[in-house]
């Protein structure tokens, strides 16, 4: 297989030049975290490496630790802040693996048993509740 090359215009690339808002939760020299904007469930963030890679087949190893120590953060945060059941962590790659955005990412989503994910329909969460849920989860950090 052949990956295709980064395209610095995407969509996640555009937020980390600060060119596209996002309810950010947590920042480090080397990733962001911020709320998903389309949501499958409450509470629902995305984790991406500052870094340009394209998915798991490009991403240098160094960036892959930064970005999977910034998941496990993230992760416990948001199931501290939503008093969560536990936690999905997703990460797909290229379109065939469900890939949308080809900036690498992590889905982190708290989970509450008997609770399914919500479908993605491509709809645009509530911006408000967006705001408030990253409030919510900056605050868990401590």
């Amino acid at each position: 297989m052949t990956t295709p090359e980064y395209d610095d215009q995407n969509v996640f690339a555009k937020i980390l030049r600060g060119e596209l808002p996002c309810h950010k939760v947590y920042e480090d020299d080397n990733t962001l975290a911020f709320m998903d904007v389309m949501p499958r469930g409450d509470g629902h963030v995305l984790v991406v490496p500052k870094a340009a890679s394209r998915n798991i087949f490009d991403i240098a190893p160094d960036d892959l630790f930064s970005l999977m120590a910034t998941v496990q953060k993230v992760a416990r945060a948001t199931v501290a802040a939503f008093e969560a059941d536990g936690c999905t962590i997703q990460q797909f790659s290229e379109e065939a693996g469900g890939q949308a955005v080809f900036h690498t990412h992590a889905h982190v989503i708290p989970r509450f048993t008997g609770v399914s994910l919500r479908p993605h329909t491509g709809e645009m969460g509530d911006q408000d509740v967006l705001a408030s849920q990253a409030d919510q989860i900056r605050k868990a950090f401590g």
